[in-house]
């Protein structure tokens, strides 16, 4: 297959690509990161690139858009003129000729900031493995007749109860000389009263484990002391599949269109999990074959997309009626089988999946809340390019899953950008005058307060403040619609007659342009916190019940939204404000839970069959409960605790109570 050069800038990285491959494909097998959020799709329009034209000696190259496939329909519909010559979107260009490719600053995938802290967690310690100390005497010609082997298992026995257990056999392979090196004293680490999963010489007391979240976005491991509960160090990074697709059904759709797409994932996600157990494993010893060989237990939750492309299932199943997954039980995995650099003869415990797209990651924060033990009604809500939902108390929970697709991540947004430095994350706006204040990540203070502001873009938490905001001061109406008739510069109509407010002048960014919300950003974040309403309205409708006790927001992005914001865009419905609060990442912290305490797996895959899962799109109710969240805050359902508190704030919308 003939090959082209193509050069990438600012980066100035290089190299070959076969003929017919996309500017994105090259970037990502170059690591330029380019952001592409809606994987693949051509419809975000987020991967704009400039193709520079002519001859450059240095590079002894002839570049020019010649050298890429003709602009496509789906192009055009992005490609502005106020983008300026040369503009291709990376994941549609295919390369033909040699070609140097500059990628501007709104393009540019910024290192995502995970927020995904570990919190304190009280439970009773009793995990899968636990070391014990072995103390043999030499053998003699006497013992001729008992292997090294089976004077282990004796002792094991006689001393501790341990009956009837089994010997891994790469931990058996080395036995001999590390009990030997030790002077007959040795420490083996058993896994649930069952299998020796490794020897170690002399007596060692430290024991570790690690509980991993692998999220559509963002990656988390909580590398644990098992003889404590500590949390040793945590280590995050963006999840490495987000190139070949922002959403789950993209991904899925990766895998099903490209023959070596499942595998390709796979390996992404084994390949930044090590990674992580590298990191994460710095503060303490690194003897044995890997970095990681002193980690022996490792607890692991997902959506159920994540769970089959990470253990190499064919994900199309999952992704058409009627969703159903390969395997919904709990597995037990040795390490070696899937690749991850701990101690080989460990288990990857994969917690079980409750039904369709509400997959373990959903059962990981049903066993850190524990609805099923309490009797007040709480709506649990784990925000993300997926939603999940549980609601209910001791007496029923039920669950469902909303595609509220990636507006939440900043996609499908004009001016969306993921969590990174530049991101617009909280937005006052005055009522009066229209005028915004805003505070960037990277930036201690509102932008007014600081010389140079570089904004370039909108986070999430950002864009559900600014539509919040709008609402609030008037420049948005209950259905979401611009009120054009404004005296202010801020609302005005873009360069095709849409209406757009203006957060940041061109001039306070990064990107020299003006950073806008839209009309059809506006729309785009009341498709998603519509499916979220009407999810929790249908499980209310299933449960008989008309309030709510609580609301608690977990996941690392439900964390970082203001509860105002969220409730007086009607992301769920209305409730005391002191009764609405985030948790942080749940999910990871029941994946702890099963780390440190094994009578948590059990209960983990109980309650996942007990808890009754409920598909809603099929609900002849669905459509029109939809269409009635789609208001600000809903269209018909009363608000008396949100009424309240917008009164006290002095705003003057009209709120049903």
């Amino acid at each position: 297959m003939k090959k082209y050069r193509v050069i990438f800038q600012p980066s100035g990285r290089r190299g070959e690509v076969e003929k017919g491959k996309t500017l994105l494909e090259a970037a990502q097998s170059l690591g330029v990161d380019i952001e592409a959020l809606c994987g693949n799709k051509k419809v975000c329009g987020k991967c704009k690139v400039r193709i520079e034209e002519g001859y450059f000696e240095k590079d002894g190259m002839d570049s020019g858009m010649a050298h890429l496939s003709p602009l496509t329909e789906a192009e055009k519909k992005h490609i502005k003129p106020e983008d300026g010559p040369g503009i291709r979107l990376a994941c549609t260009a295919e390369v033909y000729g040699d070609v140097k490719v500059f990628v501007p600053e709104r393009s540019r995938a910024g290192k995502q900031v995970v927020r995904k802290a570990a919190k304190e967690l009280t439970i009773a310690l009793d995990p899968a493995v636990r070391k014990y100390n072995v103390e043999l005497t030499p053998p003699t010609l006497h013992d001729m007749t008992t292997g090294d082997c089976e004077r282990v298992l004796k002792f094991l026995e006689e001393d501790y109860g341990l009956r009837d257990l089994t010997f891994d056999f790469m931990a058996l392979k080395d036995l001999q000389d590390l009990l030997r090196k030790g002077q007959w004293k040795a420490t083996v680490t058993v896994w649930m009263d069952k299998e020796i999963i490794k020897v170690e010489p002399g007596f060692v007391e430290a024991c570790y484990g690690l509980a991993v979240d692998v999220g559509t976005t963002t990656c988390v491991g909580y590398l644990s002391d098992l003889n404590t509960g500590r949390v040793v160090n945590t280590e995050s990074m963006m999840n490495p599949q987000v190139p070949y697709g922002e959403d789950v059904m993209s991904r899925i759709t990766y895998a099903m269109s490209n023959p070596t797409g499942l595998e390709t994932m796979k390996k992404a996600i084994i390949e930044g999990l090590n990674d992580i157990i590298e990191r994460v494993v710095s503060e303490i010893r690194k003897d044995g074959p890997n970095p990681g060989f002193a980690i022996d237990d490792l607890t692991i939750v997902f959506n159920t997309a994540m769970h089959h492309i990470f253990l190499g299932f064919n994900p199309e199943y999952i992704g058409r009626s009627p969703f159903i997954p390969a395997v919904q039980s709990s597995l037990n995995i040795k390490a070696r089988d899937l690749g991850l650099k701990i101690n080989p003869s460990a288990y990857i415990h994969v917690l079980p999946i409750e039904a369709g797209f509400v997959g373990a990651d959903n059962v990981g924060v049903l066993i850190a809340e524990e609805p099923y033990n309490q009797d007040e009604m709480v709506l649990i809500i784990d925000i993300g390019t997926n939603g999940e939902l549980l609601l209910g108390n001791r007496n029923k929970v039920c669950s469902t899953s909303c595609a509220t697709g990636p507006a939440f991540e900043g996609a499908q947004i004009k001016f969306g950008m993921r969590a990174a430095p530049g991101a617009i994350e909280k937005v006052q706006i005055d009522p009066a005058t229209k005028e915004p204040l805003y505070k960037v990540i990277g930036k201690a203070d509102w932008h007014t307060q600081i010389e140079k502001v570089n904004a370039k873009g909108i986070c999430g938490s950002g864009i559900i403040e600014i539509v919040a905001e709008m609402f609030k001061a008037g420049i948005i109406d209950k259905s979401g619609r611009f009120v054009m008739d404004l005296d202010t510069p801020r609302v005005r109509k873009d360069v095709d007659g849409k209406p757009e407010y203006v957060l940041a002048w061109a001039e306070e960014t990064s990107i020299g342009t003006d950073i806008t919300i839209t009309q059809g950003d506006v729309r785009a974040l009341q498709l998603a916190k519509g499916a979220l309403y009407t999810g929790a309205k249908l499980i209310m409708k299933k449960l008989g019940i008309t309030k709510l006790d609580r609301v608690v927001l977990a996941g690392a992005f439900g964390s970082h939204i203001d509860r105002e914001a969220s409730m007086t865009l009607g992301m769920f419905p209305d409730c005391p404000i002191d009764k609405v609060y985030a948790v942080g990442n749940a999910a990871g912290d029941g994946a702890r839970m099963a780390l440190l305490n094994r009578g948590k797996r059990q209960e983990a895959t109980d309650r996942a069959r007990w808890v009754e899962f409920l598909e809603i799109a099929t609900d002849p109710a669905f459509e029109k409960e939809f269409m009635q969240a789609m208001h600000i805050p809903h269209m018909k359902d009363k608000f008396p605790n949100l009424k309240e508190l917008l009164e006290k704030s002095g705003s003057k919308v009209e709120i049903k109570a």
